[in-house]
């Protein structure tokens, strides 16, 4: 007698498995699987039907911003322009240098300080 080797006897489980694919344990499976993908789908069609967000109270701010920059750098020009020429009518022109920075100072608050907050809202000036 010829002996059969015990995998001749064994039944082919990968055979069987795919022999049935719909067991309730591969369906649970594959909505474990699917359920976080199915979640998002759900979610992303909610979030994408929402509204715009408003954002001019925030363009008003900047503007504001922008106004006291080119305000402030004026006042600032002048000062030093007034404190400088103060001391040079006195001959003091030593004297005048700072008031002469403070005034190149303020003139930069006024353009690069204008124009820098402007760029960032898209605004002119």
């Amino acid at each position: 007698m010829i002996r059969q080797s015990s995998a001749a006897r064994r039944p082919n489980r990968l055979a069987n498995r795919k022999a049935s694919p719909f067991s309730k344990q591969s369906i649970a499976h594959a909505a474990r699987v699917m359920a976080p993908a199915l979640f998002a789908l759900a979610i992303s069609s909610v979030a994408h039907a929402q509204g715009t967000m408003d954002f001019s109270g925030a363009q008003t701010l900047m503007g504001t911003f922008k106004t006291f920059a080119v305000y402030a750098g004026a006042v600032i020009c002048f000062g030093g322009l007034i404190f400088a020429g103060i001391r040079m009518m006195s001959g003091r022109f030593q004297d005048a240098i700072p008031g002469l920075f403070g005034a190149l100072f303020g003139a930069g608050v006024l353009g690069w300080g204008a124009g820098w907050i402007g760029s960032l809202t898209g605004q002119s000036m």
